[in-house]
C-alpha cells in the first residue's frame, strides 16, 4: 500500500534534497544534480539501446519515492543517465569533481562513455575527478549498478531479498545526494577536526598535497583563534575560555580554512567521551568527564516513501527533534550510515548518536544469532567464521574517517548480536586505535568477548536485572530492549503485527511501558547501568514497535509519559 509520508506529499521531483551535503567541508561552488534521471533495467551489463522511463534521484527504484516500484534482482544491471550541462557562474579551471553519498553496492560511473569512476560499498560516499572527460556544452552521465543483496557478503545493513520480520525490503542504487563542484588544482581533500577539551583545544589537520593553510576559528562569529597548518600535519590550536559541548548546550565552533585559492568553512564542538568512575566506584559513561546516562532509542533510519533515503531535510529534523523533545538524550544509527546532514543535525540539535558499522558475511548461523535471545550465552571467538574481514575492516576504517568529525558520535558499535561477527575483541582495539576519543561497544547484544568499554546487553524475552559487577570495569548498557508493539490501523505496511510484546490499545501500552521502567530499569541504574536503548523510534514494514508510525504520523505514547519515564532515567544516575 502507499505510505507516502507528508514530506514525500509536498516533494518537487525537480528540487530534491537540495541542501549542501557535506556540512563540515563547505565550499561555495555546488551544483546538485538530484532530481529525474533517465533509468533501465537489464539482464546483463550492457547499456541499453532504449531506457525504461524517468527514476528521481536520490530514491531507490525500490522506493516510492522513486517513480520506478521494482525491485532490482541479483545479477541484473540497473542502469542510469541525464545530462550533465555545468552551468555559468561555475567558474574555470582547476578540477571538476564529481561526488556520490551512497550507492549500493557496486557501480561504474562514465562521462561521455569514458569510465570515470568505480566504487564497491553501498554506505560510503565516492567521488570522481571528471576534469578530462568533460566537454563543453552538454555532457552524458552514465551510472550502472549491481547489487546483489544478501547473495554476496557485501555490507547490507537489514536489506534480505525474503523481507519478513526484522529483515527489510532490500533497495538499490543511488541513495544518496548525487553532485559536482570545482576545485583548485591544489585544494583541502579532507580536514580532520579534533577537539581536546581538557587540554582547550583542537587538533587541526589539513589534508592536501602541498602549501600551509590559514585556519580560524569562530565563536558565535567572532574569531577567537588563528594558526597557520602545514599541509598533513596536525597542529593544536589553542581555544580560550572553551564552551563545552552537551546535548543540553550543543554550542558549536566555525572554522574557516584558506588554502591557497580554496577556501571551505566546517565546525567543531568541544566535548569528550571515556568511561570513568562515579564518587561510589562505578563504572559509567563520561560526558565531558562527568558521568552522564544515555537515555537512548534505536534509529533504523528506514522510511515508508523513502526506504533508506529520507524524503526532506525537514523529515530527518523531524525524527531527531521529535525525540529530543521525548527526553532521549541519545539514538543508537543501527546497522546504517546516514547522509551527512543528518549527523550535522545532531549536532546542532544536541542529540548524541551510538554508530553501527554496517553488517555484511556469508548466511548467519540461528545459533549465533538467534537463540541468545531466548536463552542467554556467549560462545567463544573460535565459534566465528572470518566472512571477507578484509573487506569488513577496509570499511569500518572507511566508516571512521567518514564520520570522524562528527561531533555528536559518542559510541562505535562495530558487531551487533553476532551478525558477521569475528575476532571482535582485535577488531574493538584497533577502533580505539583508530579513534581513541570515542568509545566502543564491541558486541553489542551477546557474544561479549570481554572487550571494549561497555558490557552491553539486549533483553527482551525475559526480566532486566543489572548483573553483579564483579571485576568488570566496563559501563554496564542495556543496548536494546522493549520493542513494545501496537498497530494503528491505517499507518501500517501490511497486515502483519511483528513486536516483543503486543498490545491492543495505547492504554496498555502507555501502562506496560511505564511499568517496565518503573520495575526494572530504573532500579539497575543505581547499580551500575549507564545507557538505554529503546526498541525503537518508528515501526518499520513488519514491525509495529516504534514510538512513531512507520509514516511518522501518530505518536503511539503520551509525550508527557515518556517525559517522565526518561526524565526518572537520566535522574537516577548515582552522583
Amino acid at each position: 500500500m502507499s505510505m507516502l509520508t507528508r514530506w514525500g506529499r509536498e516533494l518537487d521531483p525537480d528540487a530534491v534534497l537540495t541542501e549542501y551535503p557535506r556540512p563540515q567541508l563547505v565550499r561555495d561552488s555546488y551544483l546538485n544534480l538530484n532530481g529525474r534521471w533517465d533509468y533501465a533495467i537489464t539482464e546483463d551489463d550492457a547499456e541499453p539501446a532504449a531506457y525504461d522511463g524517468q527514476i528521481v534521484v536520490p530514491f531507490s527504484p525500490e522506493a516510492e519515492l522513486s517513480g520506478v516500484g521494482r525491485q532490482l534482482m541479483p545479477g541484473q544491471t540497473l542502469w542510469y543517465r541525464r545530462t550533465l550541462t555545468l552551468p555559468a557562474g561555475f567558474g574555470t579551471g582547476g578540477r571538476v569533481l564529481l561526488h556520490f553519498g551512497a550507492v549500493d553496492q557496486t557501480c561504474r560511473v562514465l562521462l561521455n562513455g569514458v569510465e570515470v569512476g568505480a566504487h564497491t560499498g553501498g554506505y560510503l560516499p565516492f567521488s570522481c575527478d571528471v576534469t578530462a572527460a568533460l566537454r563543453d556544452g552538454a555532457n552524458v552521465l552514465t551510472v550502472a549498478v549491481r547489487d546483489d543483496t544478501d547473495t554476496v557478503p557485501h555490507a547490507r545493513g537489514k536489506q534480505k531479498l525474503e523481507r519478513g520480520g526484522i529483515w527489510y525490503t532490500p533497495q538499490s542504487g543511488i541513495w544518496q545526494t548525487v553532485w559536482a563542484e570545482r576545485v583548485p588544482g591544489v585544494h583541502v581533500e579532507r580536514l580532520t577536526l579534533t577537539p581536546h577539551l581538557a587540554e582547550s583545544c583542537v587538533e587541526v589537520t589539513v589534508h592536501a598535497a602541498e602549501g600551509e593553510a590559514d585556519v580560524e576559528i569562530l565563536a558565535a562569529g567572532s574569531v577567537v583563534a588563528r594558526a597557520t597548518v602545514p599541509a598533513g600535519r596536525p597542529v593544536r590550536v589553542p581555544i580560550p575560555d572553551v564552551r563545552p559541548w552537551s546535548p543540553e548546550d550543543p554550542f558549536l565552533y566555525d572554522v574557516t580554512v584558506e588554502l591557497g585559492a580554496d577556501r571551505v568553512r566546517g565546525y567543531v564542538g568541544m566535548r569528550s567521551f571515556g568511561v570513568g568512575t562515579d564518587a561510589g566506584g562505578v563504572p559509567r559513561l563520561m560526558l565531558n568527564g562527568r558521568p552522564y546516562f544515555h537515555a537512548g532509542v534505536l534509529d533504523q533510519g528506514y522510511w515508508s516513501d523513502g526506504m533508506y533515503t529520507p524524503p526532506s531535510d525537514e523529515a530527518m529534523i523531524h525524527d531527531i527533534v521529535t525525540m529530543k523533545r521525548l527526553g532521549f538524550t541519545m539514538l543508537r544509527k543501527h546497522i546504517k550510515i546516514e547522509p551527512l546532514r543528518w549527523y550535522y543535525h545532531c549536532d546542532r540539535l544536541g542529540m548524541l548518536v551510538w554508530q553501527d558499522m554496517v553488517n555484511a558475511g556469508g548466511r548467519y548461523h540461528p545459533l549465533l544469532v538467534t537463540a541468545p535471545a531466548f536463552v542467554p550465552f556467549h560462545l567463544p571467538d573460535r565459534w566465528f567464521g572470518r566472512p571477507h574481514r578484509d573487506r569488513f575492516m577496509a570499511e569500518l576504517r572507511e566508516t571512521v574517517e567518514h564520520l570522524r568529525n562528527v561531533v555528536s558520535i559518542a559510541v562505535w558499535v562495530p558487531f551487533n548480536e553476532g551478525w558477521g561477527q569475528f575476532d571482535a575483541a582485535r577488531v574493538a582495539r584497533e577502533l580505539a586505535a583508530l579513534d581513541p576519543t570515542r568509545t566502543v561497544d564491541h558486541a553489542s547484544g551477546w557474544h561479549d568477548q570481554g572487550a571494549g568499554d561497555l558490557r552491553s546487553l539486549h533483553v527482551y524475552f525475559r526480566r532486566f536485572r543489572a548483573p553483579r559487577r564483579r571485576r568488570d570495569r566496563r559501563a554496564l548498557v542495556l543496548s536494546e530492549y522493549g520493542g513494545y508493539g501496537l498497530r494503528v490501523d491505517g499507518h501500517t505496511f501490511n497486515d502483519r503485527n511483528f513486536g516483543y510484546r503486543r498490545y491492543d490499545t495505547p492504554e496498555r501500552l502507555g501502562a506496560a511501558f511505564a511499568r517496565l521502567h518503573a520495575e526494572q530499569i530504573v532500579p539497575a541504574i543505581r547499580r551500575g547501568l549507564s545507557a538505554t536503548v529503546y526498541t525503537q523510534l518508528s515501526d518499520v514494514e513488519d514491525e509495529l514497535n516504534g514510538l512513531l508510525t512507520y509514516d511518522r504520523e501518530v505518536l503511539k505514547l503520551p509525550e508527557d509519559l515518556v517525559r517522565a519515564v526518561n526524565r526518572r532515567l537520566t535522574l537516577g544516575q548515582a552522583p
